[in-house]
């Protein structure tokens, strides 16, 4: 797959490029390249971020870092089956629980959310940072919802993060998901509150409690131009471009 020009293979991390250099430099520039692509591209375009993982895996299959990568570019495509795999093989030649919390949302995908709960109660959850716990506590209420367990997915989510006021980078994702929660079991009102301070949190624009709120408070975005009006400017700008036309006609003829 064709990589532009001005992608070096420096940009990535430097954990990731002392990893490949086990790899020949020739060999490990090319991959570094191709996870650069995988990077750039597994928000905007995850088919294309999918490519370059394969790319990479054919490459250097046995680097941690490749295998997580191409684990992450399958869980944006939604192949969860081969995403878990990935990743399951980037920890046992890592060692590290890291990716434990995205592990068990792949068993969600999988249509398996008991095993979810199963790997949200397990001893590696305690090995996690505070940004992944707090991650493998989302994945449990999303599986707790999966069941239709939405008293249990409430209380899943009720935690010291959530009640904190100050602001991490998972603040408002942990707050829109409670307030999703609250709305889903009939609780308007408090869904009203939670979204609000979602978006009071959302730096970023990571979620659209913005948008969810104005849906709670009934605002309704329009387009500036009615109907008929819309019609009646497109009517306007073809007359235009009709005159226009003539008047070239007119001017070639003189």
């Amino acid at each position: 797959m064709p990589i532009p020009e001005d992608v070096t293979g420096e940009e990535i991390d430097k954990d990731v490029r002392q990893e490949l250099q086990s790899l020949p430099k020739t060999l490990a520039d090319d991959v570094a390249r191709n996870l650069v692509m995988v990077a750039r591209l597994i928000d905007e375009d995850p088919e294309g971020a999918y490519g370059y993982s394969r790319v990479a895996l054919r490459l250097a299959s046995r680097v941690a870092a490749v295998r997580e990568a191409a684990g992450f570019a399958a869980y944006a495509n939604q192949k969860y089956s081969e995403a878990l795999a990935e990743f399951r093989a980037a920890r046992r030649m890592t060692g590290s629980v890291e990716l434990w919390p995205v592990m068990a949302d792949c068993e969600r995908g999988l249509g398996r959310p008991e095993k979810a709960l199963d790997m949200a109660g397990a001893p590696e959850v305690n090995k996690l940072d505070k940004a992944g716990q707090v991650e493998m506590r989302l994945v449990a209420a999303g599986a707790r919802r999966d069941m239709d367990q939405l008293d249990a997915a409430i209380v899943t989510l009720q935690s010291p993060e959530l009640a904190s006021s100050s602001v991490q980078p998972w603040t408002a994702r942990l707050r829109y998901a409670y307030a999703d929660a609250l709305l889903a079991a009939g609780r308007e009102g408090e869904a009203r509150e939670w979204f609000a301070k979602a978006v009071e949190a959302d730096r970023d624009g990571s979620t659209d409690a913005s948008d969810r709120l104005a849906e709670l408070d009934g605002v309704e975005f329009v387009d500036a131009l009615t109907e008929d009006e819309s019609t009646a400017a497109d009517a306007g700008a073809e007359k235009q471009d009709e005159q226009d036309a003539d008047e070239v006609d007119d001017r070639d003829e003189d």
